[in-house]
């Protein structure tokens, strides 16, 4: 009861913090009941006047603390939970808050390091980049002799404790609305705040950050227009990460882009086709590439940084995402369709050819109008609205997929408002469906399965070895323990060729184990 106390008191004051902020004036009484309308009233006479303005929900979140701003910003993407309105609304949400002390910072890098700060950094700068888990300095290293400049994030002091605390307010929350509302369990609230929390908690372990780097380096190391920062793994703990430091110009100054002259068509190429090779041939994508986070450097890549949100896809979504790219360059709706029911998307019962006719009418303006007016991130939008009159699931790997395209897409178009990103996403689709559906990919899996049969032959003789132990066992089981009639006695003598007929049964069985696996790996 004393728990259930405290949650109520502190929505209360989240309560009066949205109040206001003027938050509840943007609700239409006539959709809430009697008693809630009186609540909007009296919610209405603490509203700030200038309140009134302004992005009111994203003032509201950022007052709260951390776990409500990033609340905000998870709900953003989950327009089938908050609405498409309010998403769009929530997009616009700044993950800034003020920086924690320089004297607090050193603080938690010398805890977690074990180790005085002397002896680890030669320096260690003010904070250049503050946010709701962890803040950006920029410090130095000797070696060999020389300083050496480094990137140190530190997470906020006691920042696991606020989401601790503020997250069970929202399962609170959460529980109670599944249990008196069929909107709320169809929504999954439950599971919505799960996954936030399993997000978050991984965005506090920056030892999860800086694998995400090391994973992402891996992939993009022979890419000639993409690159990340490189990990020191000497200095970073679960709540310090330090990387390389980036000195190139971010793709949000636009002053000193213009300054260097930079391609800027072809940095909107680059910006795409990056983005669409992280998700096509690796599967693993950066999920935050706003501008603040791209980085041109003297070399003429692009540099990513802030790893703590990342997108993943299996081979299954990689195949529908490229599949339905390819479908719309190539205006083959019905070949779209069927990937969604090839893909379990959308369920059998209903018919291929009525949703190929909802696709086309997504599809079929597109083509009537110039490459700088298609958004490919609008279609896909357009997409998962449309397969929701089809009882398609919410997926939320896709969901993650398709509002980062609405970021890099937006990116790209301000480089280049004339952008036709469908001819500079084709080489990229392309090339990822010849690899992977065509001939090549077929010998590739053909190849896989070969491997599969390879270690099963292998461990043949292990299985016959044991086989034949289980069946002796049997065998001196079945003559020892059960009373020998002179029938059985008679029998005896003929023991050793039963025991060969045993060991034909069971190479018979082996043989025919191991034919069934083939047939089953070949239909894989």
């Amino acid at each position: 009861m004393i728990s259930a106390i405290t949650h109520i008191v502190r929505l209360i004051r989240a309560a009066f913090v949205f109040a206001r902020e003027g938050v509840f004036g943007a609700v239409d009484p006539s959709l809430v009941p009697p008693p809630g309308q009186l609540a909007l009233k009296l919610a209405r006479v603490v509203e700030r006047r200038s309140a009134k303005h302004g992005p009111r929900i994203s003032r509201a979140l950022t007052r709260m603390g951390p776990a409500y701003l990033k609340l905000g910003q998870f709900l953003a993407t989950r327009p089938d939970v908050v609405g498409v309105v309010m998403a769009r609304d929530l997009e616009s949400l700044q993950d800034r808050l003020p920086p924690f002390s320089q004297a607090e910072a050193e603080a938690a890098i010398t805890t977690s390091l074990e180790r005085p700060l002397s002896d680890v950094f030669a320096s260690v700068g003010p904070p250049v980049a503050a946010a709701s888990i962890a803040q950006v300095h920029r410090g130095e290293i000797l070696r060999d002799g020389v300083r050496k400049p480094v990137a140190i994030k530190v997470l906020r002091p006691n920042v696991a404790a606020r989401f601790r605390r503020d997250l069970s307010d929202f399962f609170f929350v959460a529980h109670k609305a599944e249990a008196y509302s069929a909107e709320a369990r169809r929504l999954r609230l439950v599971e919505v705040i799960n996954t936030m929390s399993r997000s978050v908690a991984m965005e506090m372990d920056l030892r999860l950050e800086a694998a995400a780097l090391s994973e992402m380096a891996e992939n993009t190391h022979d890419d000639p227009d993409f690159r990340v920062p490189a990990v020191d793994w000497d200095r970073t703990t679960h709540n310090v990460l330090t990387m390389e430091w980036i000195d190139g110009i971010a793709l949000n100054d636009h002053k000193r882009l213009a300054e260097a002259q930079v391609d800027l068509p072809d940095l909107g190429r680059k910006v795409i086709q990056s983005f669409l090779r992280h998700a096509l041939r690796d599967g693993f994508f950066h999920a935050d590439m706003h501008p603040g986070n791209l980085f041109l450097d003297d070399t003429g890549r692009l540099v990513a940084v802030d790893f703590g949100i990342m997108g993943r896809l299996g081979m299954k979504e990689r195949r529908f995402l490229a599949e339905i790219l390819l479908g719309f360059i190539t205006r083959d709706y019905r070949r779209v369709a069927e990937v969604h029911f090839e893909a379990g998307y959308v369920p059998a019962h209903h018919s291929v050819e009525n949703f190929a006719q909802a696709i086309r009418a997504i599809g079929e303006p597109i083509h009537n109008r110039t490459a700088e007016e298609i958004s490919m991130a609008r279609l896909l939008t357009l997409l998962l609205e449309v397969t929701g009159l089809f009882d398609m699931r919410t997926r939320p790997e896709l969901i993650l997929l398709q509002k980062t395209m609405v970021v890099v897409e937006g990116v790209a178009r301000g480089f280049d408002p004339k952008l036709d990103i469908w001819k500079i996403a084709d080489p990229v689709v392309r090339e990822w469906i010849e690899r992977n559906l065509g001939p090549l990919g077929r010998v590739q899996g053909a190849l896989t399965g070969t491997g599969d049969i390879a270690r099963v032959l292998m461990r043949l003789p292990e299985i016959a070895e044991r086989s034949m132990k289980v069946l002796e066992q049997l065998e001196t089981m079945t003559r020892e323990g059960i009373g020998l009639s002179p029938e059985s006695i008679a029998a005896m003598g003929r023991s050793e060729g039963r025991k060969n007929r045993w060991r034909t049964v069971a190479l018979w069985i082996i043989a025919a184990t191991f034919i069934g696996i083939l047939i089953a790996v070949r239909n894989l």
